[in-house]
């Protein structure tokens, strides 16, 4: 959170000028006499007071002599009066891109406390901005334009850009909070094997350990609510040195959530700094099929696993038992058991543990 508060920013601000009139007529100076005081020209005296020319630090220096009025009061005035113009043009240019608010779900955002809804929408956009750390939409364009993201496109769920780049800034934002050692590839790739233990925990008690344990590592792990047609899971690196770890909980169960942690974890082992992977349903490319057999063997050796399969006995009572011996919480065999059509997708999702941000407190 910044360490900044809003200040009261007025309506209007006259310009020093103004002042320097009420002055000058009070001590009976003409705007001549004040020229030649000062040794500057009466149209410069002029524009000085038309608030056309700025009162220079030297000209500060020359009135505070002159008037007896000290410099500092005629520089606070002067730039009290151009961040007054400053931003009077600002928000005259952002009226002009209130529209650009409605690519965002600002709703949503504004109801997950990203930040705080706002009296008019040219404050919202501001907010927004701020959220985002861009002066304006064009360098927010500038920048989200350029940022190289590799995710896999759905038949039936295209993911909105603006609302991934708000998602993503949001992990970001997370992580810039979460104190990292520098990355360490062996120590993360030892870190990982532990963590799988963690998968029959309650979320309260391996979310936890899970963000700690990463961080040693190099790595910050980001849990942060979906966003509509966003992505499950994401990872990006913000240094050379620290890479970010996303993830939603877009599916709820525990299943989604530990293969998605664990392919993603791939990424960052094995692949492209340069580019941010995003995660959202369909599996297809070299890099996603890498990430995906990594995670699959990670959660369960997987001749183990056909071996389970090949006996085609899958009552709830077995699938414990195997989960058990595994060291894993059920319900990832069953996702297992489903994503290889052993199971159709209806069957024995009770065993899963099904995740919730209200209960889960994450």
């Amino acid at each position: 959170m910044s360490d900044f508060v809003n200040e009261y920013s007025p309506d209007y601000v006259s310009p020093p000028g103004d002042t320097l009139l009420e002055m000058i007529e009070h001590r009976n100076i003409s705007q001549d006499e004040l020229a030649m005081r000062v040794g500057l020209t009466r149209k410069h005296i002029n524009r000085i007071i038309a608030g056309d020319a700025p009162i220079t630090p030297d000209t500060a220096l020359k009135l505070e002599r002159t008037l007896g009025v000290p410099a500092r009061f005629w520089n606070n005035r002067e730039q009290q009066y151009r961040d007054f113009l400053a931003r009077k043009t600002e928000k005259d240019h952002l009226e002009s891109q209130i529209a650009w608010l409605q690519h965002f779900p600002v709703r949503r955002m504004t109801q997950l406390g990203w930040f705080d809804t706002a009296a008019n929408k040219v404050e919202q956009l501001q907010r927004l901005l701020d959220f985002f750390g861009v002066a304006n939409p064009d360098t927010w364009h500038e920048y989200w334009d350029g940022v190289q993201v590799a995710y896999r496109k759905s038949a039936t769920l295209q993911p909105d850009f603006y609302a991934l780049a708000a998602w993503l800034r949001k992990g970001e934002l997370i992580a810039q909070e979460i104190s990292c050692a520098p990355y360490d590839r062996a120590r993360f790739s030892a870190v990982i094997r532990r963590i799988r233990g963690m998968t029959t925990a309650p979320p309260e008690a391996f979310q936890p350990k899970l963000i700690r344990e990463c961080a040693a590592c190099g790595v910050a792990v980001a849990f942060v609510p979906e966003l509509p047609k966003t992505a499950s899971g994401a990872t990006r690196w913000l240094a050379p040195d620290k890479a970010l770890l996303q993830l939603s909980l877009r599916y709820r169960t525990d299943d989604h959530l530990w293969f998605t942690f664990f392919h993603e974890a791939a990424h960052i082992l094995v692949h492209r700094k340069k580019v941010i992977f995003i995660e959202s349903e369909d599996h297809s490319g070299e890099d996603e099929d890498q990430a995906n057999e990594f995670a699959a063997e990670v959660l369960i050796p997987q001749d183990a696993l056909a071996v389970f399969i090949q006996g085609k006995r899958f009552s709830a009572d077995r699938v414990r038992a195997f989960a058990a011996r595994q060291g894993i919480a059920p319900g990832i065999v069953v996702g297992q058991l489903q994503y290889r059509k052993a199971i159709p997708f209806s069957h024995l999702n009770r065993l899963k543990q099904v995740f919730s941000w209200a209960l889960s407190g994450m």
